[in-house]
């Protein structure tokens, strides 16, 4: 059995006349995220962490933002298409373990519904999600409510 890790993090700017979607949930929120695609940070902080972990690259790579057919595109989508990869290379996803880094909103109420979003995308049960969330203690960007980062580790397979 062919066990690895991989460790994604990504991090958006949130500003005026943007949507803020997390884990594919569309929060109500004065601000949203900046991005080329939908700058789902938890999404795609998943992505790296498998493309990491399978030795695949990174989500640049993939979905670089020169490229205008990624522009607003779905991190759904997006992170469909990276569980086929990892698949094609022969691995199965075991489980993902992220953190959402947000001073506000308060993400509690949004995770059950981001655990369902993800676990279907990836044909995983919820019960190998995990999402958390957290705030920096008003320190840093996120502190300052200037961004939101997310990180996430992810437990590969290959039988």
């Amino acid at each position: 059995m062919n066990i690895r890790v991989g460790h994604g993090y990504d991090v958006h700017r949130l500003t005026e006349d943007r949507k803020l979607i997390l884990g594919g949930v569309e929060i109500d929120y004065e601000k949203g995220l900046l991005g080329h695609s939908d700058a789902d940070v938890l999404v795609h902080a998943i992505m790296d962490s498998l493309l990491g972990a399978a030795a695949l690259g990174d989500i640049g790579t993939h979905f670089p933002d020169t490229d205008e057919k990624y522009k607003g595109a779905d991190s759904l989508e997006l992170l469909r298409h990276v569980c086929t990869l990892v698949s094609e290379k022969g691995y199965s996803v075991s489980n993902i373990d992220a953190t959402v880094i947000a001073q506000a909103p308060k993400l509690k109420p949004f995770i059950p519904q981001m655990k369902q979003n993800i676990a279907k995308v990836m044909n995983l049960d919820t019960d190998c999600i995990n999402i958390k969330a957290t705030t920096e203690e008003k320190l840093g960007f996120t502190g300052r409510k200037e961004g939101i980062a997310a990180q996430c580790v992810a437990l590969i397979i290959k039988d």
